[in-house]
């Protein structure tokens, strides 16, 4: 199923804006987030009611044909909820916002668009915080690494094989020689 999701600068913006608003309760961070949002689709905004709790406590959010749509405020969401996370309301907003576009198959359809929401969002945060700097040492740290365990494993094997009488050895390659030559023998015949 083919759905058109903001760039990712956009939904970093509104993925900020949202965390904002989920930390300081700022209306305006809400509204700057959701206009956004509405904006990149071409929809007019829908109509947020703020609620304590829904369905005592079952459900996080609700979507209405009418396009209102009822959410749990940050407030209340954050006591009294087992996963009480800042993440899982702003996915929660995502799901929403997503029945909101698609009607038909809403609920799969709301789950995929919540999931593409979020993609990529916490990777690049991750890559900006790491100075670029440090990976190339890292790289060839981890090179020179693998160079020496390679090399102690060798020395080990030769060791190995020092240790071993030469009789020994001796039979290991008669046994090898016979048995490939045998192999052979069989294939042709």
């Amino acid at each position: 199923m083919r759905m058109i999701v903001p760039p990712i600068v956009h939904r970093r913006a509104i993925d900020r804006d949202f965390v904002t608003f989920f930390r300081e309760h700022r209306a305006s961070a809400f509204r700057r987030a959701l206009a956004a949002f509405c904006n990149y689709y071409g929809v007019r905004r829908p109509t947020i009611e703020w609620y304590e709790y829904l369905d005592w406590g079952k459900t996080a959010g609700k979507t209405f044909e009418d396009g209102r749509i009822h959410l749990v405020h940050p407030e209340n969401w954050k006591r009294g909820r087992i996963y009480n996370s800042e993440r899982m309301w702003i996915q929660m907003v995502y799901h929403e916002m997503g029945h909101y576009l698609f009607w038909t198959d809403a609920e799969r359809k709301a789950d995929a668009f919540a999931l593409r929401m979020v993609r990529g969002l916490r990777r690049s945060a991750e890559r900006r915080a790491r100075p670029r700097g440090l990976t190339r040492v890292m790289r060839r740290i981890g090179a020179a690494r693998r160079r020496a365990a390679s090399f102690a494993q060798r020395a080990a094997g030769a060791a190995m094989r020092r240790a071993g009488s030469s009789s020994a050895r001796r039979r290991r390659t008669r046994l090898r020689a016979g048995g490939a030559r045998a192999g052979r023998r069989m294939r042709r015949g």
